[in-house]
């Protein structure tokens, strides 16, 4: 089973993701601040983190780069997932180790095309 956690503030987006992808395949996680989805990552080691860029406490952008920096969790994929899509912003999350990047709103059929394409379909 394929570990995701759903990083967002807004309850409503999370819940979202969560249905989209809610399935036997995945076992989600969620946290809506920086801090927790420091810890989830770090004692759950998820295989991908769809993380919100603009969070209460840490940026999105400075967890990336720090979920990258550490070396337990180097090699999983980051998908920021965010309503900020300007070019600069694009550059800041590539410049922090993100995978990819996800544009809200977002299609739910696109979100789970996005996170079978990162993590290959489970057979």
């Amino acid at each position: 089973m394929r570990k995701l956690l759903i990083v967002d503030d807004e309850d409503g987006v999370r819940s979202l993701v969560r249905m989209t992808l809610d399935s036997d395949t995945y076992q989600i996680f969620e946290a809506s601040g920086g801090q927790e989805a420091l810890e989830l990552a770090r004692e759950h080691h998820p295989d991908l983190v769809l993380l919100d860029v603009m969070l209460p406490d840490l940026s999105g952008i400075e967890i990336c780069r720090q979920l990258k920096a550490d070396p337990l969790m180097s090699s999983t994929s980051i998908v920021m997932l965010t309503a900020k899509a300007q070019h600069g912003d694009l550059g800041d999350a590539e410049e922090a180790g993100a995978d990819d990047y996800f544009t809200k709103p977002f299609s739910p059929i696109a979100l789970m095309q996005k996170v079978e394409t990162i993590l290959g379909s489970a057979s």
